[in-house]
């Protein structure tokens, strides 16, 4: 299977445009009003129009009116809720909705994977990232043997300090499960705005 590609935290219509023009999957755009990389509502027709690619609205302990109401304003195709969601709550939106249901989880070394039992049938993917305070977005990478404890069939995105170099160490991952690779803070010059040569660089790299 090709491993698809999710970059994320985008904000400026330029930006938006020429990323959009790389062979990417998945374009995310955060909700999450503390975040450097809060999309707003500002371009909200443009993300709407976008064609062509999965747009991601990414939420932290969002209601689900609030949820509703951007995957209508946005023209959302996926929700990756990165908060303290339930079960219950993703399968309700789940079934409510005809979006994509992403739900990420901070890795470390304490983590309880049980808990992900609850989940596996609430939502379509995973979405591990590294444990933080501060809801994802810390450009650390977390330590990657932990996956090995991982149990579930449940395909997952992998997020947390991807970066150019360690991208190969992530694609020789003997894992089936490995969907996708989410791309952020690592391939910015400054939070929000991409660096179009890195990315070009790096999804070539990718894809062949």
């Amino acid at each position: 299977m090709t491993i698809k590609i999710k970059v994320c935290g985008m904000k400026h219509p330029d930006n938006i445009m020429a990323v959009a023009d790389l062979p990417v999957d998945y374009i995310g755009f955060i909700f999450y009003e503390k975040s450097k990389r809060f999309a707003g509502d500002a371009n909200q027709e443009y993300i709407r129009d976008l064609k062509d690619v999965i747009k991601v609205g990414v939420f932290v302990n969002a209601s689900s009116a609030e949820i509703y109401s951007k995957i209508k304003a946005f023209g959302l195709n996926a929700v990756q809720l990165h908060g303290d969601e339930s079960p219950q709550f993703c399968e309700e939106l789940k079934q409510q909705t005809a979006v994509t249901v992403i739900k990420a989880f901070g890795i470390d070394q304490h983590f309880d994977w049980t808990v992900l039992d609850a989940y596996a049938r609430a939502i379509d993917y995973f979405l591990f990232d590294t444990k933080s305070n501060s809801y994802g977005g810390t450009g650390i990478q977390f330590d990657w043997s932990l996956l090995h404890q991982y149990k579930l069939d449940c395909p997952y995105f992998l997020s947390g300090g991807l970066d150019a170099n360690n991208i190969k160490d992530a694609l020789q991952a003997d894992d089936s499960r490995l969907y996708a690779l989410d791309l952020n803070s690592k391939f910015e010059v400054e939070p929000g705005l991409k660096d179009i040569d890195l990315l070009t660089q790096s999804i070539n790299s990718i894809k062949k």
